[in-house]
């Protein structure tokens, strides 16, 4: 089953976007140093902007997602190791999710959301990147 196939069940895509949620919280914990700080400080504004704000976006934004992701899944899979697969394409993969949230922004009414979006989007490819690997994991638990 696809990605796409595997979201169109709306109590997968919430399962999946709670525990997407869950995995963003710990990328986000188990960075260091002062740049992790900024981040810190600002992923902390989004989730007092909106408790739960998190998953809620993860749910809106999975579907956009998955086409992009899809290729190299299915790559992965092939490949024998996900994992793996989405390490060594981390950048693609990272730039194509990013292109999906740099279009949201565009589109977003929110002004903080928007203002917080564009400071941090200096290091989202670096911290996009670094979360691939959790996300393949993510994905392989989900597709049963």
């Amino acid at each position: 089953m696809s990605l796409v196939e595997i979201l169109k069940d709306r109590d997968r895509l919430v399962e999946i976007s709670n525990d997407g949620a869950r995995m963003v919280d710990a990328e986000i914990a188990s960075k260091r140093g002062i740049r992790a700080a900024a981040l810190k400080a600002g992923y902390k504004s989004v989730k007092a902007i909106k408790p739960g704000i998190i998953a809620d976006a993860l749910r809106h934004l999975m579907p956009e997602f998955a086409p992009v992701i899809e290729p190299y899944y299915q790559a992965g899979k092939a490949s024998g190791n996900v994992e793996r697969h989405f390490r060594e394409n981390a950048r693609q993969i990272a730039d194509s999710m990013l292109s999906v949230t740099d279009a949201r922004a565009r589109r977003a009414e929110n002004r903080v959301m928007k203002r917080v979006y564009n400071a941090l989007r200096g290091q989202a490819l670096k911290h996009t990147m670094e979360a691939v690997p959790r996300l393949a994991s993510l994905i392989e638990r989900h597709d049963r």
